[in-house]
């Protein structure tokens, strides 16, 4: 029968609604006399009473027809219908007392009241009644919980409530005052009872309604809900939802930026403004996630020019149609130049410089997979190295005032030809600031960004969605981690405060362990991992260390580091050579290159002063596929 009324058209259910109403009005205009007077009632169901009654019930439809009290699907209704109920019933007995006085009827003062405390009570019990009966007859879906009962929370279950597939069985909030509350019909706990709310209801689901805690708050609730049994969803951060880019209904897998990210510090704005504003800027990479993000970032900040300089045809076609759409919504007058090239084309770098007049590069393109850089030593070495050459020679021949490169926590005492071709492309900047005063150069130093190519937590988030594997080189790797975002912020932050040849190293916080970064992902994804206990669970694959891979990541040489005006960004003084002694080594290195002699190229890597100390041996593949014929 329920279904048979869902099923009903709008209209036929406004129809049945109003006849229901009808006879409300009926029991309570009749039982508040019958209440009153009790034995000494009157026959009211003659003459001018049933007249009175004849007038009323039209009229008061009207009036809950004109209140919009027929608009509201029944099956959605709330708690907030009270207040037009009571304007309802309000008019209602005020033309009862019109007709009252117009049949000349008698009618004892307290009918009125009674007529309109039964009227009232009736017409939103029927609307409670009525939700209550055709949700039970839905489809009950996934079982879950809302963790926030705030403003958020509350939007949620209203969303969700219009939904199929999702049934919430309580609120939970930090907040003592709510706990025990009944909002819209949905009991608040204490975060203390989330395990035994789980097990009672076989919820699937948290979702997080949260989106204004503070990060610090958020990543701590996150951390107790991976020992739960259940998936963590999380519905869009509060800017998205202003900014409407987002709906209240969307929900996120919680992203592992929740669990590793750090309340942002707010940004210092003359800094980022500094070699940005009404200048013409140019990145290198720009398609790439570091690239990409400093180009989003750079735009906030209405430089006159924005040159776009990447290799991959996709990636630059991708960014550009983003940020061009960004720029006509917001109506900002920014020239934006998509230029397709690659570094290692000095003159093509020269005649873009030259021809947009740029004052400020971000140097963002390099080859940065090290097993790839391994297996393609000298494509690495003159990408990585040389391509940066050019882009700083380019850049002090055009006048270019700033430039800032995009380097690596690898750099530091590296194992491998990657992080050895950063380091040495940083010793290249150090030695051209020295030698000229032209273009300020510095550089800017930090770990893993969380959802770049080629990191973990893609790969990790594929893995378990395809049932496992995950793959992990050591159980006992570690890494330094930092959003996108943020990272992008500090580069243009730092590139403002340098006065040339400044290293300078963000603060990544606590470096993670992979494997338990692993384990928490299996966690949030509602999913476990495999042991004897549990053997379909997602199981974690030790692989071995990859060639020139290290087990920990440092951001210092030395310890010769000082703070800067930002509190996170540091100083470092490093080793470097002068430019007549690092261009002989260069040198050397070229022609090396050019010979595809990788043997010497390996030779001359650990001839810079860049503590290469290389744990594995030459893995280049074409050379080893020569030495094996």
């Amino acid at each position: 029968m329920l279904d048979n009324i869902l099923n009903l058209s709008r209209t036929t259910k406004r129809i049945i609604t109003i006849f229901v109403d009808i006879f409300l009005v009926a029991i309570a205009y009749f039982g508040a006399f019958i209440v009153r007077l009790e034995d000494n009632a009157i026959n009211l169901f003659d003459g001018e009473y049933l007249n009175v009654f004849a007038i009323l019930f039209p009229v008061s439809i009207l009036v809950f027809i004109k209140l919009g009290l027929y608009r509201a699907v029944l099956r959605f209704v709330t708690i907030r219908i009270v207040k037009g109920v009571l304007v309802g019933t309000a008019f209602s007995t005020a033309i009862l007392l019109l007709l009252s006085f117009l049949f000349n009827i008698w009618m004892p003062r307290s009918i009125p009241f009674l007529y309109f405390f039964f009227l009232t009570i009736l017409i939103i019990s029927s609307r409670l009644t009525f939700r209550s009966l055709l949700n039970k007859g839905k489809d009950k879906g996934q079982c879950v919980i809302i963790y926030g009962a705030g403003d958020s929370g509350r939007q949620l279950l209203t969303a969700l409530n219009q939904m199929s597939g999702y049934f919430v069985a309580a609120f939970v909030d930090d907040n003592r005052k709510l706990h025990k509350l009944t909002l819209h019909g949905i009991t608040v706990y204490s975060p203390a009872e989330l395990e035994r709310l789980i097990a009672q209801h076989n919820v699937q689901q948290v979702l997080l309604a949260i989106p204004s805690v503070p990060m610090s708050r958020r990543r701590e609730i996150i951390e107790n809900l991976t020992a739960l049994p259940c998936e963590v969803l999380s519905i869009p951060g509060m800017e998205d939802l202003v900014t409407g880019k987002a709906k209240l209904s969307t929900l996120n897998k919680v992203s592992i930026d929740d669990l590793l990210g750090r309340d942002p510090v707010k940004p210092i704005n003359d800094l980022l403004k500094a070699n940005i504003v009404n200048k013409n800027v140019m990145v290198t990479g720009a398609g790439g996630s570091i690239g990409s993000e400093l180009c989003r970032q750079i735009i906030n900040q209405q430089p006159k020019k924005l040159v776009l300089f990447e290799l991959n045809e996709f990636s630059l076609y991708a960014i550009e149609a983003e940020l061009r759409e960004v720029i006509k919504r917001n109506q900002l007058d920014i020239q934006l130049i998509p230029i397709l090239g690659t570094i290692q084309n000095k003159a093509h770098l020269m005649k873009v410089m030259s021809t947009f007049k740029i004052n400020t590069l971000y140097h963002a393109a390099a080859y940065k997979h090290v097993p790839l850089v391994e297996y393609n030593m000298i494509e690495g070495v003159k990408n990585n190295i040389f391509g940066t050459l050019n882009c700083a020679l380019s850049a002090i021949e055009t006048a270019v005032e700033s430039f800032i490169l995009i380097s690596t926590d690898k750099a530091v005492r590296p194992t491998n030809v990657m992080g050895t071709t950063k380091r040495i492309a940083e010793l290249v900047l150090q030695a051209q600031a020295k030698a000229q005063a032209t273009t300020r150069f510095c550089m800017v130093r930090f770990g893993n960004v969380l959802g770049s190519s080629g990191s973990v937590v893609p790969l990790f988030r594929k893995q378990i969605e395809q049932g496992g594997p995950i793959t992990l080189t050591h159980p006992e790797i570690t890494r330094y981690f930092m959003t996108i975002p943020e990272a992008s912020q500090l580069v243009i932050q730092a590139g403002a405060m340098g006065v040339g040849g400044d290293v300078f190293v963000l603060d990544m916080g606590e470096s993670v362990k992979i494997i338990d970064l692993a384990k928490r992902m299996i966690s949030l994804m509602g999913m476990k991992e495999k042991s004897v206990e549990n053997p379909n669970g997602i199981e974690i694959k030790i692989t071995g260390l990859r060639p020139g891979e290290k087990l920990y990541e440092e951001l210092l040489i030395g310890d010769n580091v000082s703070k800067s005006t930002h509190p996170r960004i540091m100083t470092a003084k490093e080793i470097m050579l002068d430019w007549s002694e690092l261009s002989v080594l260069l040198e050397q290195l070229g022609n090396a290159c050019a010979n595809a002699d990788v043997k010497l190229v390996r030779e001359l890597l650990l001839k810079f002063p860049a503590s290469f100390n290389p744990v594995d041996g030459i893995c280049d593949l074409v050379w080893r596929e020569k030495l094996n014929a």
